[in-house]
């Protein structure tokens, strides 16, 4: 089940956000307290045909109450009266209010500052038995993986009393829809963006059009897809509607590791066997790669990680997606040999292209706005390094710019756009997979632009053949693109 958390500040909107949520959730959680005004909640209640979860949290456990204890306890006594399906209620709070008539009671546990353990857990479940629950509930924060880990583990265990979770943070969306794959009573969601009950929710409407939540059970296996930037969230969106397209039973999990030593244990747990690498998380993700693919060269840049046998290997997509777009946009398939190639910026990525490009027989220099850091990452690769103040009197073919921290502008440390010079092939990778400020002015110049939403496209053709032996269709594109 999902149950969608409405947050209303009026009682006249509390209805319709009832009404719209019933429309999508299983179950509605109506959260009291950020109501102005005390609510009727027997005529709420009316409002909708679905089963509602009463709430009303106070500041410390991430709600929005600012009146006393004691007419916050009122509020949720007068509630129970009305005869809501649910309400949920902290530990001390329960020791105040016995069980009423129908509503059934999840008994919560609110940690802001750390994930408890397991000895905490134990503990806490005890005395929610104590306490006269039906369910259980757990909310703290999920920054990453291991934060999760033990979120999971209190929600889908065997247990006298059923639990759920809330994770709070950039792993709260894995923690769903893990809890969702191993059969959590429920999980959370915002009816919609500035309706959540804590920063960074995410919303039933992700759920359904970018992960398919609703077809996610114990048969589905989880590709991980590390990091949570454009190009990992874009991944994620356009490869699970190409799972959905063809009906396999597949899909995207985000993915923020922590603790190097805990990551290969967990990943087995979860039967996860692929995982695709953002640029930001490469060195955190090495660890975990026992060998490698021919195309991870030199450089050491890769951007999969498949496991089989036990054994992970580090494979590299991203530059034959380039060499992909650059031979369609260039019409030639040898556009790269014997060229004069210029790099700008001193990231990994920037690296990377100027060790590829310089094995592609092409004179490869490298530039940025520190000279000392350019000229020394020059030397590690073995290619030429320009001055900056030197870059525009430059003989060039081919300009690659990876380093989105260079901007583009006339200043001493900018990019100056009239570097650019007709015919010259321009690829972006500023912003991947958007396009960066200098898009518009390699256009207005005459460049030949490989635009870097086709190196995507390639990019993850290339992820999703290996993946699944298919092509991803052109409907899964378009869907992705447009959530």
């Amino acid at each position: 089940m999902i149950c969608i958390s409405v947050t209303p500040t009026s009682r006249r909107l509390a209805a319709a956000d009832l009404f719209n949520a019933a429309r999508s959730g299983d179950l509605i959680e109506l959260c009291l307290d950020g109501l102005k005004k005390t609510p009727d909640v027997g005529a709420l209640l009316k409002a909708v045909d679905k089963p509602v979860l009463v709430s009303c949290r106070r500041r410390e456990d991430g709600g929005r109450w600012e009146g006393s204890e004691e007419d916050r306890i009122q509020l949720l006594r007068n509630a129970i009266v009305a005869g809501p399906d649910w309400v949920e209620l902290e530990l001390d709070a329960a020791r105040r209010i016995p069980p009423f008539g129908r509503t059934q009671r999840v008994v919560s546990c609110t940690s802001l500052d750390r994930p408890l353990n397991q000895p905490a857990i134990d503990e806490v479940l005890e005395r929610c038995c104590e306490a006269k629950a039906d369910v259980v509930k757990f909310t703290w924060k999920t920054e990453t993986l291991d934060d999760a880990w033990p979120l999971l583990a209190a929600a889908t265990q065997n247990r006298r009393l059923p639990v759920v979770g809330k994770g709070i943070g950039p792993s709260g969306l894995a923690f769903s829809l893990l809890a969702r794959r191993y059969g959590a009573p429920w999980i959370y969601a915002a009816l919609e963006r500035g309706m959540e009950t804590f920063e960074g929710e995410c919303t039933v409407g992700q759920l359904n059009e970018e992960y398919g939540w609703c077809d996610i059970d114990s048969r589905t296996r989880f590709v991980g897809i590390v990091g949570r930037d454009d190009a990992e969230n874009a991944s994620s969106r356009i490869l699970n509607a190409a799972f959905r397209e063809y009906g396999v039973p597949v899909r995207c999990l985000p993915l923020l590791p922590g603790r190097p030593g805990r990551l290969r244990r967990m990943l087995d747990v979860l039967k996860i066997r692929a995982l695709l690498v953002g640029p930001d998380h490469q060195d955190t993700m090495r660890h975990l790669a026992d060998d490698v693919h021919h195309t991870v060269r030199d450089d050491g840049y890769f951007d999969m990680l498949t496991e089989k046998d036990g054994r992970w290997k580090a494979r590299a997509s991203l530059f034959e997606a380039i060499y992909a777009a650059g031979a369609k946009e260039r019409g030639d398939e040898r556009w790269v040999q014997g060229r004069t190639v210029l790099v700008i910026g001193t990231t990994p990525l920037s690296l990377s292209m100027a060790a590829r490009f310089s094995g592609m027989n092409a004179a490869v220099s490298l530039a940025a706005p520190s000279d000392n850091s350019a000229a020394q990452a020059a030397r590690t690769i073995g290619v030429r390094h320009v001055p900056w103040s030197a870059i525009h009197g430059t003989v060039l073919d081919t300009v690659i710019l990876a380093d989105g921290s260079v901007a583009c502008g006339t200043g001493r440390s900018e990019l100056n756009p009239s570097l650019l010079r007709e015919r010259m092939t321009v690829i972006d990778l500023m912003k991947y997979p958007a396009e960066s400020a200098i898009a518009e002015e390699a256009r207005i110049r005459g460049c030949h632009y490989i635009s870097p939403s086709l190196v995507f496209a390639f990019q993850l053709q290339t992820q999703f053949r290996f993946l699944t032996g298919r092509s991803i269709p052109l409907d899964a594109f378009q869907k992705g693109l447009l959530c």
